[in-house]
């Protein structure tokens, strides 16, 4: 093997992490986390919004972890930007407290999920961990919010829907739409998680979707549009 081949798979494998936080002191606590775990690399890091939309992309990182209030415009609003630019960009809102209102707000702009700032390094690195295996970090009452949002959206095509999923993969999506974790759909499946998560990422492939709220979404959306035909006579 090369040590250009070396080097590039080392890159690919490597999960490459910017954070958007203007405290200072939380910034450098959180680029030094990352930058202890192995397999893991700070790419750069931003005080405000407009400073994360002209690096982020140059950096090309895998997961951001954002602030949602920022000085100027705010975390929620630098997400949607990042996210037309970069739509496999992966971005974990970082908030004080659960305010429900805001995350929701955060999620529907194009975010995965949430950790709160207070949580032990565990969670934080256990959370970038699980957006990077196609799951989203957030409690059920939150991603059932979501999903119901995207659900009231104008009822998709059938061609986009999900009528080339496999049986397993509806049971699994119908289960995600529910607001179910994937330990709770493994279990309830009787297989394991990686089975799920694996399943998972055939599924976003198959619908174009980059998280599991927006392949929620389009199923619950494509089964309006279902319901909405006219029964054959």
């Amino acid at each position: 093997m090369t040590a250009q081949l070396a080097q590039f798979i080392e890159s690919d494998l490597m999960t490459k992490v910017a954070i958007v936080e203007d405290n200072a002191t939380l910034r450098k606590y959180l680029a030094g986390l990352i930058g202890s775990k192995s397999g893991h690399k700070c790419v750069c890091t931003c005080v405000s919004a407009e400073e994360a939309i002209l690096e982020i992309p140059k950096h090309r990182p895998n997961v951001v972890l954002m602030d949602i209030h920022l000085p100027g415009e705010s975390g929620i609003a630098c997400t949607a930007r990042l996210r037309e630019k970069m739509p496999d960009l992966q971005v974990i809102m970082l908030t004080v407290y659960k305010d429900i209102k805001t995350i929701f707000q955060a999620l529907k702009a194009g975010a995965c999920g949430y950790v709160l700032k207070r949580a032990p390094e565990s969670e934080i690195l256990a959370a970038i961990a699980e957006v990077r295996t196609g799951g989203a970090p957030m409690t059920s009452e939150i991603a059932r919010m979501v999903v119901r949002a995207f659900a009231d959206s104008p009822p998709i095509p059938v061609a986009e829907g999900t009528d080339q999923l496999s049986d397993r993969e509806l049971e699994i999506l119908a289960l995600i739409a529910e607001g179910c974790p994937n330990k709770e759909i493994a279990s309830k499946l009787l297989i394991s998680s990686g089975t799920v998560r694996t399943h998972l990422m055939h599924i976003y492939e198959k619908l174009h979707v980059h998280c599991r709220t927006e392949a929620a979404a389009k199923y619950l959306r494509s089964n309006s549009a279902n319901a909405s035909k006219p029964a054959a006579v």
